[in-house]
């Protein structure tokens, strides 16, 4: 329990103590509070405190006991600061970090589900077929959410080239394209899955949730996301 000033006109010669300040004075770290709000409470309780000492009674002081109460409360905010301080330093070194672990895969294409960038070369895909599935159909869409291609193609989960025609043979717009795959028993629809595709990484940035990047479509992605690396061709 901790005990803190909670009046700076504590009259002479009462000889009373102050109440208890509530929890969350303390507490910066498990109540969500920013390095601004523990700064500002820490200043606050260093004048709180001076003021009480200038204003006992010396006839009748603050017990000894509930003043190391208030000291070690003092030393634990103070404490408080300081750890926010250490941690974003510490963040926004690991942040660096990232970045430069990540720097070497710039450059590269990566498989992944995000959208891809079509610019009149073939995109590269990885189609996984559902089990118990006997056809499969590509769905292409465009980045306005536009299915532009609907058509079979063989039943495997080898590499497969959209050459970036549509079923009639004509070829699409350049711009940003998402894939799935429809799989069918026995004339059935059993599953739609996306398929992933390969695109070039082109940046890596550092965001407040970590660090992310940025394929040729704009589309940013976490490095967890990626199932295969390749150099680009």
């Amino acid at each position: 329990m901790t005990t803190a000033v909670t009046s700076a006109t504590t009259s002479p010669g009462t000889g009373q103590t102050p109440a208890q300040a509530p929890a969350s004075s303390t507490d910066g770290a498990s109540s969500g509070l920013s390095a601004a709000a523990i700064n500002a409470n820490f200043d606050m309780f260093l004048k709180m405190l001076t003021t009480q000492l200038r204003n006992q009674d010396p006839l009748n002081p603050i017990d000894s006991s509930d003043f190391a109460v208030q000291l070690a409360t003092f030393s634990g905010v103070e404490q408080q600061a300081e750890t926010n301080k250490l941690l974003k330093g510490l963040s926004a070194s690991l942040g660096q970090t990232g970045l430069s672990q990540l720097a070497g895969w710039i450059g590269m294409e990566a498989r992944v589900t995000a959208p891809t960038a079509f610019d009149g070369n073939p995109i590269t895909l990885a189609p996984a077929p559902e089990a118990g599935a006997d056809q499969v159909v590509l769905l292409v869409k465009n980045a306005s959410g536009k299915t532009v291609v609907n058509k079979p193609i063989p039943l495997s989960s080898a590499s497969y080239e959209w050459d970036g025609t549509d079923a009639a043979g004509a070829k699409v717009p350049t711009g940003n394209y998402t894939f799935a795959l429809q799989n069918y028993q026995n004339g059935q629809l059993i599953g739609t899955d996306p398929v992933p595709s390969y695109a070039r990484i082109v940046e890596a940035q550092s965001s407040a949730g970590g660090t992310v990047l940025v394929l040729d479509s704009g589309a940013q992605i976490d490095a967890g996301s990626i199932s295969a690396l390749r150099s680009a061709h």
